[in-house]
């Protein structure tokens, strides 16, 4: 039998190989990685992620930690103490001593002092060094036999304050990225509550329609007209301000729109064929609602949901700024931006960088928003 060649000159018998075809979120993933502001939204949100991740571990200091000797420091490349600092640590140290300062020596990271007293001078007196901040190891390295002079030495104990330090002395680096758990968690668990709430409670409203779906939706409008911070003081009054409180409260408002949302969709997918088909071939209710109209609908959802997280973070940072939010030792960005703007005329660092923190995870979130919305618009596909 005679091999059928085509036009081309191969073989028409041959098996010609199908290309693989691309589903929807596959395409709406290409389009999305074409979008510059997004991916790069995207790299700068997880290194803001995984710095306040990994940030309070790795750092040398804890963010509860005070340092009495550097109480709103400006943020510095070099470690502290500078060398006037070390001056005055030591003439603070040692003025509890009753002892007078008559030489001082710097060499490296060691610290030599003469002292004399017209007293009997203390061997102990080195505990008020080790005390500071500033130094530590110290220790009474000779002293005179009619114990009136003495010479003691010392280390410097050197510190790296990237950010400086807020009003009560502590790191604000380390209390910024920890700060940036604590919004970050609660931007993303309230827009979880609320996405939870509100797919359920629009997909069941716009499905079942009729009675139903008014009596839901004069619910929704009734909780819609109760002021959102009224409602969150009765909760902070009956309850206490608590970590878990702040995003049950957020995401038991915020649901109610992602709940709109998903109803006006679920009236448009309930009419389509494929809802039609799933009912003919007896589908019941639930089923047709977990396979067929929430999937459908997590397009909108998704970009909502992007959206959803920075407005969360600013209701946070705003109840936080109001006194409403988390409680010491824990903080939030809110928190950190309401003492900055306490301290600004002195210390405009405890304002500027946790600003920027938040700023910048706001914008990149609206991006990832944004390109979110334009790769899922299948008006563009």
């Amino acid at each position: 039998m005679n091999e059928q060649l085509d036009l081309t000159g191969q073989s028409m018998d041959s098996e010609i190989p199908l290309e693989k075809g691309r589903s929807l979120w596959s395409d709406a993933m290409l389009r999305l990685r074409a979008n510059k502001a997004a991916v790069t939204s995207i790299i700068v949100l997880a290194f803001i992620a995984l710095s306040c991740i990994f940030g309070p571990i790795l750092s040398p200091h804890g963010f509860d930690q005070v340092y009495r000797n550097y109480v709103k420091v400006p943020a510095s490349l070099t470690p502290y103490p500078k060398a006037d600092q070390i001056e005055t640590g030591i003439g603070q140290a040692l003025r509890r001593a009753r002892v007078d300062i008559e030489d001082m020596t710097v060499d490296g990271d060691t610290i030599t002092v003469a002292v004399t007293s017209t007293r009997d001078i203390d061997p102990r007196m080195s505990i008020y060094l080790d005390r500071s901040d500033l130094f530590e190891n110290a220790t009474v390295a000779a002293m005179s036999d009619d114990q009136k002079s003495a010479t003691l030495t010392a280390d410097i104990e050197r510190h790296t304050f990237l950010f400086g330090t807020d009003a009560n002395g502590r790191d604000l680096m380390t209390r910024t990225l920890m700060a940036g758990r604590i919004s970050l968690t609660i931007g993303l668990l309230a827009t979880f509550v609320a996405l939870a709430i509100g797919v359920t409670y629009g997909a069941v409203s716009g499905y079942f329609g009729g009675r139903t779906d008014a009596i839901m939706m004069r619910i929704v409008d009734i909780l819609y007209s109760l002021p959102f911070i009224f409602f969150v003081i009765l909760l902070v009054v009956f309850f206490g301000r608590n970590f878990i409180l702040m995003f049950v409260a957020v995401g038991a408002i915020e649901w109610l729109d992602m709940a709109r949302i998903v109803r006006g969709q679920t009236l448009s997918l309930k009419r389509q064929e494929f809802v039609q088909a799933a009912e003919a071939l007896g589908a019941d209710n639930a089923g047709i609602l977990r396979r067929h109209i929430v999937p459908n609908t997590l397009g909108p959802v998704v970009v909502y949901m992007t959206l959803m997280v920075p407005k969360v973070i600013l209701l946070e940072s705003f109840l936080s700024f109001l006194g409403l939010g988390v409680q010491e030792p824990l903080s939030s960005w809110g928190v950190l931006i309401s003492e900055g703007a306490r301290n600004l005329q002195g210390a405009t660092w405890m304002l500027l960088y946790p600003s920027l923190f938040l700023v910048a995870t706001l914008f990149a979130l609206n991006f990832i928003g944004d390109g979110l919305r334009d790769a899922l618009d299948p008006k563009d596909r």
